[in-house]
């Protein structure tokens, strides 16, 4: 495993708690001795402090079982893992001065494991006794390295299989490190679907917009991307953060470099209200989209026009006072966030 001290976290990186919590590392920016998190896996022994719709199906790791909620990305959710951490275990809130509000923050001193996809991946090159879906995994990485030209050392290995706590129902979840290596997984993947060795899996618009998602073998796999550290443009505390009030607009993308990493960043023009209420004056147009929700990544590319609804915020650089605008999607004020192909 990872050494705590060795570690840089990057989003997707997944960590177990000296409780037993499974998250999983939000971005790339974190307070000093803590990562930003979200939790996915709640051990049997809390599950009745959450008062959430939970999936029937449990996982298992080292003998403890493990639940998940049944929608992980709400706004309501959130609120309720957050209420149940500061009643129970305050060390997992943080309040932050940047952005004025309380968030759910896993110091590295509870941090018992840390498992990084990338990492997870050479184990599993190296196990021995391998089972049927860690060799399809295997299989379809090989492939997909070979058809994009992408080295195996760029890819990763996330999700169930990477904690070795997988089932015959379990997807093969594939990280690729870095974004023009993402952008050559992707045009890859799709010349295979062309030629009929990959198939898309499309259950809504959304799906239908990132092309994330097939099936390989009869068995469905999804990519996504992380940011190499050289990738890494943000440091915690360089840019503080105020809400003004929510906004809902149609616009154009002018910058989709960054739209496949989490959180997604657009850059955009053309913005046009879609109410009242989002009718702003030119210096509080925003410039970018900034999605913490990891379902809108890659939803558009330059040139594309998209319909947002989201929480218009202020942004302030610390060290030089510069400001500009951006529209967060994700704030955990509303359900009712999103980016849309229009």
């Amino acid at each position: 495993m990872m050494p705590l001290n060795k570690w840089l976290p990057l989003d997707g990186d997944s960590i177990i708690t000296q409780e037993g919590f499974l998250l999983n590392v939000f971005g790339y920016e974190h307070p000093e001795g803590r990562v930003f998190s979200f939790l996915k896996y709640i051990p049997s022994t809390f599950k009745d402090l959450f008062n959430i719709r939970l999936l029937e199906r449990t996982w298992k790791y080292m003998g403890i079982e493990l639940f998940r909620a049944e929608k992980l990305y709400t706004a309501k959710n959130y609120k309720a893992f957050l209420k149940v951490f500061k009643e129970n275990f305050p060390d997992y809130v943080y309040f932050c001065p940047f952005r004025k509000k309380e968030i759910i923050s896993t110091p590295i001193t509870r941090v018992k494991e840390i498992f990084v996809p990338r990492e997870r991946l050479q184990v599993l090159l190296k196990t021995q006794c391998r089972d049927k879906l860690q060799n399809m995994t295997l299989s379809f990485i090989s492939l997909v390295s070979d058809a994009s030209g992408v080295p195996l050392d760029d890819f990763g290995v996330h999700g169930s299989i990477a904690l070795n706590m997988h089932s015959e129902e379990s997807d093969m979840d594939i990280v690729v490190y870095g974004g023009e290596n993402f952008r050559k997984v992707e045009a890859a993947i799709n010349k295979l679907v062309k030629d009929g060795i990959l198939s898309y899996v499309f259950n809504n618009k959304i799906d239908a917009a990132r092309r994330f998602k097939g099936r390989y073998l009869g068995k469905i796999f999804m990519y996504t991307a992380v940011r190499k550290p050289e990738e890494i443009n943000v440091r915690y505390g360089e840019h503080s953060y105020n809400s003004i009030n929510p906004v809902r607009f149609k616009c154009k993308v002018n910058d989709d470099s960054q739209s496949m990493f989490r959180p997604a960043i657009y850059g955009i023009e053309n913005y046009s209200p879609l109410n009242k209420r989002s009718e702003l004056p030119k210096e509080m147009i925003p410039k970018r989209v900034v999605s913490m929700i990891g379902c809108y990544r890659n939803v558009a590319r330059k040139g594309e026009d998209i319909k947002v609804s989201g929480m218009l915020e202020r942004v302030e650089n610390t060290q030089t006072g510069d400001t500009f605008y951006q529209v967060v999607v994700g704030s955990a004020v509303s359900e009712e966030e999103y980016i849309w192909p229009a």
